[in-house]
């Protein structure tokens, strides 16, 4: 058994979300999300079996909003409008989270450690300064640009400890 985990390819994390989503999405390479975007974004901590940070996942305003719509099958017209209120409508949110819990499936393989969700903070939440080092952190991660048709597309960003 390794005793880390590894960064899921851009594939890995295509076909989750689509098949998720019940709807094509494209990646590609993107940037990271910056200091600037945390405020508005949804961060997944996921946590090892010793309860330490094993990954933070960080999708902006966009990303989340268009996802928890495609989600929950809502038009695509609020999540435009939790993006220009600059807030995460509460369905919106309640969606995201339960994606964020079905994304443990890129951590956990076999023969690595185990991890799950420990919690997911949503817009204008304060960030644990341990998940936001990770998620800023240069090193282990992956950076997309996500598009889930018909909806739109944001930023996924997604760093190892």
């Amino acid at each position: 058994m390794s005793d880390t985990l590894a960064v899921p390819a851009s594939l890995a994390v295509r076909n989750m979300l689509g098949d998720t989503l019940g709807r094509e999405v494209t990646v590609n390479i993107g940037n990271p999300l910056t200091q600037k975007d945390l405020p508005t974004a949804t961060v997944a901590i996921y946590v090892d079996s010793s309860n330490r940070v094993a990954a933070v996942l960080g999708m902006d305003l966009k990303l989340a909003a268009f996802a928890g719509a495609a989600l929950g099958l809502l038009p695509v017209g609020g999540a435009e409008d939790a993006i220009d209120d600059k807030e995460l409508y509460p369905n919106l949110a309640e969606n995201v989270g339960e994606l964020c819990n079905i994304l443990t499936g890129l951590l956990n393989k076999e023969g690595a450690p185990h991890v799950k969700l420990d919690r997911v903070v949503l817009p204008g939440e304060s960030i644990p300064n341990d998940a936001q080092a990770h998620l800023l952190a240069l090193g282990r991660r992956i950076d997309l640009t996500v598009d889930i048709q018909r909806y739109g597309s944001g930023t996924f960003s997604l760093s190892l400890a």
